[in-house]
């Protein structure tokens, strides 16, 4: 430093002056990050509620919840492996670890399963709805379009669309009431927002089941987008976010013709790991998206990007 920009001490400063100093450097050195950053994903004192959470991508979401310090309220049409879960989860991680029977399109189910988290967790901050529906076998979910039946149609919006619907309506109007504000994610599909190349699906099986892209699980998924935008300017005066994350395909059990056909239409060039879907949760969740609302977060390896 020159001497003609060496600070002067001949007049020290008034210790008025000394103390705002010191405490404006404070205050800059916590906002460059030293011990303010590293908290926006913590989720330390939160309920959230994760349905369909016994289920494949619904334990990954579940878990990673109570990791990152929120006590789960594991919701699924199968009790039993909802109670078992929770009750793994709880004392593996320590945390607080609810496991309910819900069936997320009937009424009654879920305005009890919500009183039953209310009263035994506290109220919900985090609202996942991750909860889908298949048609009656695969064989009937992966039917040809022309020859898909009204029942299954029926039977797979009601979980992805009214359910959904309901599921809002009953722990969103007590986020609303309690005043703490909350986040509201829905688990949605790429295939919501875009059409199937139906050309990868040549040869492809799913457990040995010959698969395709049903016009139904599109037409739910989009549901679930719309309802999701309006959600966010619904309640935004009461501090709720509502959000979508929007996945390319998951790898589980389908066969290598059909992980190849779709890695070749992937910039990354593979499908997706389930826990690759984990961080775009904890960002919609916690306080690091505190000003996102309204948005479909893509995890798609840039198939959108095309």
């Amino acid at each position: 430093m020159t001497a003609a920009l060496r600070p002067s001490f001949a007049n020290p400063p008034s210790p008025l002056v000394a103390t705002c100093t010191i405490l404006v450097g404070r205050c800059y050195s916590r906002a460059m990050g030293e011990g303010v950053y590293s908290k926006l994903f913590d989720l330390t004192g939160r309920v959230a509620v994760v349905t369909g959470g016994a289920g494949f991508l619904g334990r990954a979401f579940a878990a990673a919840y109570a990791e990152f310090g929120a006590d789960v309220a594991v919701l699924d049409i199968d009790g039993d492996a909802a109670r078992a879960f929770a009750s793994e989860l709880g004392q593996k991680i320590g945390r607080r670890c609810l496991g309910v029977a819900c069936d997320i399109a009937d009424p009654k189910s879920v305005r009890d399963a919500q009183r039953r988290v209310g009263e035994t967790l506290g109220p919900v901050r985090v609202l996942h709805n991750n909860a889908a529906n298949q048609s009656a076998g695969l064989k009937a979910e992966f039917a040809r379009f022309e020859e898909f039946d009204l029942a299954d149609w029926k039977r797979v919006i009601g979980v992805d669309v009214d359910g959904t619907f309901l599921v809002c309506q009953a722990f969103g109007a007590a986020m609303a009431v309690h005043g703490r504000g909350g986040s509201i994610i829905q688990t949605s599909s790429i295939y919501g927002l875009l059409g199937p190349d139906n050309r990868i699906y040549e040869g492809a099986t799913y457990a040995g089941h010959a698969i395709g892209s049903p016009a139904v699980y599109s037409a739910g998924k989009a549901a679930m987008v719309g309802l999701t935008r309006w959600l966010a300017t619904y309640w935004a005066k009461a501090g709720i976010r509502a959000n979508a994350i929007v996945p390319g395909g998951v790898e589980d059990r389908q066969n290598e013709t059909f992980k190849r056909a779709y890695g070749n239409r992937i910039p990354l060039g593979r499908m997706a790991r389930r826990d690759e879907l984990v961080g775009a949760a904890l960002f919609l969740a916690s306080d690091a998206s505190s000003y996102v609302t309204g948005q479909c977060l893509f995890v798609d390896g840039g198939l959108s990007a095309w």
